[in-house]
């Protein structure tokens, strides 16, 4: 359970208790009923991460809206779109293992997440992480209509390990991770996937990267 679940539940259950006290047990179901829902939000069950050689993890649960060519700083890459509802857990990790480079916040927009547009407009999180291969992989935790609050609970120079918890964002929204063109996707729009344990592709074995990653992958793990 996200600890913020306990915040809002307190706070709904006294709403209820005062409630319940002053006008009677029915006018308190709502607020009963909040608080259940909101510590059903903010669950965080435990994930089964693969070993595998060169995986590469959904950083967060939700349905996949978009598999295109995009391009990053000039480069290409492959943009997966993830669609996080209410009824998904909301509990972000990181899609490899590696350092944490860059982390930039930006202001904007809240726009329905399913929007294209939601992209580039919404507010959002920028990370950057360096995989153990150097190979340079980024998502973005973006507010959608309702959702108004990112979490992001890691540094620059952080290491993180591949599916290892770094945030949520509250009440709906999206991620979107961008792919090296070395990775085979494996997934599809229309999928529905798990942060941690569901995996987006692989690395292509053969390349100085890749050997690499395994290597250091022995050493870490």
């Amino acid at each position: 359970m996200v600890r913020d679940a306990y915040y809002y539940a307190f706070f709904l259950l006294g709403a209820a208790l005062l409630i319940g006290w002053l006008a009677g047990p029915a006018w308190a179901t709502p607020a009963w009923l909040l608080a259940l829902l909101c510590l059903w939000f903010f669950r965080d069950p435990e994930r089964v991460v693969t070993d595998a050689w060169g995986a590469v993890v959904s950083p967060a649960d939700g349905r996949v809206t978009d598999v295109s060519p995009s391009t990053r700083e000039g480069s290409p890459v492959t943009r997966v779109s993830i669609f996080l509802s209410i009824f998904d857990v909301h509990v972000n990790r990181s899609p490899v293992a590696g350092v944490i480079r860059d982390v930039k916040y930006q202001k904007g927009k809240y726009l329905n997440a399913m929007n294209a547009a939601s992209a580039g407009e919404n507010e959002q999180n920028v990370v950057t992480v360096e995989s153990d291969g150097g190979q340079t992989v980024v998502f973005k935790q973006i507010a959608g209509l309702i959702a108004r609050r990112i979490v992001f609970t890691k540094r620059v120079g952080d290491r993180v390990e591949r599916g290892e918890r770094v945030g949520l964002i509250k009440f709906g929204s999206r991620v979107d991770i961008l792919l090296d063109r070395s990775v085979d996707v494996k997934i599809r729009t229309g999928d529905r996937i798990k942060g941690g344990s569901s995996v987006l592709g692989y690395y292509r074995q053969g390349t100085a990267a890749t050997r690499d990653s395994l290597n250091k992958e022995h050493v870490h793990g």
